[in-house]
């Protein structure tokens, strides 16, 4: 008698399936390093040391600024930035206003001509692109006091 041996079943599809799984598992890997490393836009803080260990400088100036009570409301209107500044009595506080406009992701900056247009407003024409931009400003007052803007505004 003799015995049939049974021969095994061919399963070479295995080592396929799992190649595959590693070939995918490396595709989207590199992707996700691709898009990692051509987003970043190099925007750094230079002597970021330095900076920290003059925060509590950063935080006694806003502590004086906040102290002047002056209110400022940026706006745009179409194509015309539009800034009006009151003191704490509600009064428009009058003075030089100077600044640009910076795109906070491409760190790209306009310089802005504001004009006065009545005590206490000012206005200036900006053509910017969609997206968000931030004013950044300084209301600096006859007497000398000053008082730093950074308002964020959304062009359509």
């Amino acid at each position: 008698m003799s015995a049939h041996l049974a021969s095994p079943r061919r399963s070479g599809w295995i080592p396929w399936v799992f190649v595959g799984g590693l070939l995918l598992v490396v595709a989207v890997n590199g992707g996700l390093i691709y898009f990692a490393v051509s987003t970043f836009t190099g925007v750094t803080v230079g002597k970021s040391y330095d900076k920290g260990r003059a925060y509590n400088h950063v935080l006694e100036e806003a502590a004086r600024q906040d102290a002047l009570g002056w209110q400022p409301v940026v706006r745009l209107a179409g194509e015309w930035l539009q800034v009006a500044v009151t003191g704490p009595d509600g009064r428009p506080v009058a003075g030089r206003l100077e600044g640009v406009m910076r795109r906070p992701i491409e760190g790209t900056e306009i310089e802005i001509a504001l004009e006065p247009v009545a005590p206490g407003r000012w206005r200036a024409p900006v053509e910017l692109r969609p997206g968000q931009w931030e004013a950044r400003l300084r209301l600096t007052a006859p007497d000398g006091r000053h008082r730093d803007i950074r308002e964020r505004v959304l062009a359509p």
